[in-house]
């Protein structure tokens, strides 16, 4: 088994790629808010799958030279169809590569953009040195991880939470982390960056934002909780009963006077050369 690599405990249906294009769109405003490259400028995207950001980040920055990489074949396929839909004529270079083993010179980008990306790795130091290869000196490095301990809900239920927490166990059987949000600041210095500056961005949905309420908490987080119910079982975590009270109590959330609370974590940070 490669240890650079981790299993992508949400996997790879139609149902998870629509999971994904929901939340980009949902929260693009949020996440994407103050990144926009320079025309011309050569840019870097880790880990695109496919292609929810790479549309925002076409969006943004028009006169990019977007690469964008993922080491599956078929979620390069799905990004490739994805963009051509929704953003016909955008020009992007699509490469099959490791993130641990990026086929680019040293130096070769000006700016790197790595979005849900490092929780899926079970080494996101050594991730983020080869990402600092690859950039210029001076360049800067965008990384934007989610953290499942910052979720804050009405109802409250520690059944609901006990899903959740299904969920995080899972991925860190997986090699992953769901709670790497927190450790950005640690982990950029660690890898040599300098200039780091950490954003929390905070989702808040109630009655008030059904956009919110449907795009974050139905369409997002409780999707991506309940496509490991069958991980879930299978590795005794928890009964079908107990599963079942737990989710119907986590979509009282999106219900009536529900709400819920979710932050990630946006860091930009600059390589400071040799």
């Amino acid at each position: 088994m490669n240890t650079n690599t981790a299993t992508y405990v949400h996997g790879y249906s139609s149902q998870e790629a629509r999971r994904l294009g929901d939340q980009a769109d949902t929260l693009a405003t949020l996440l994407h808010a103050g990144t926009a490259y320079p025309v011309g400028s050569r840019v870097l995207e880790v880990g695109c799958g496919v292609g929810a950001q790479t549309v925002h980040l076409v969006r943004n920055s028009p006169g990019a030279r977007i690469v964008a990489v993922d080491r599956s074949e078929e979620s390069l396929a799905q990004a490739r169809a994805y963009l051509a839909a929704q953003e016909p004529g955008a020009d992007v270079t699509w490469r099959t590569a490791d993130l641990f083993h990026l086929p680019f010179p040293a130096r070769a980008f000006d700016h790197v953009f790595a979005c849900f990306v490092l929780e899926h790795l079970p080494a996101p130091g050594r991730a983020l040195a080869a990402l600092r290869r690859v950039l210029r000196p001076g360049g800067t490095l965008t990384v934007i991880e989610g953290d499942h301990g910052s979720v804050v809900f009405h109802p409250d239920s520690h059944r609901a939470h006990e899903v959740i927490g299904h969920q995080v166990r899972l991925q860190a059987a997986a090699g992953g982390n769901a709670l790497l949000g927190r450790e950005l600041q640690p982990l950029l210095r660690g890898a040599g960056f300098g200039d780091v500056v950490i954003r929390p961005r905070t989702v808040y949905a109630d009655r008030t934002r059904p956009a919110m309420v449907e795009g974050f908490t139905r369409k997002t987080f409780i999707a991506m909780v309940e496509s490991v119910r069958d991980d879930a079982l299978g590795a005794g975590l928890t009964t079908a009963a107990d599963w079942d009270r737990g989710i119907a109590d986590l979509r009282l959330t999106a219900d009536g006077d529900g709400t819920f609370h979710y932050t990630f974590f946006k860091a930009v940070a600059v390589n400071p050369g040799p």
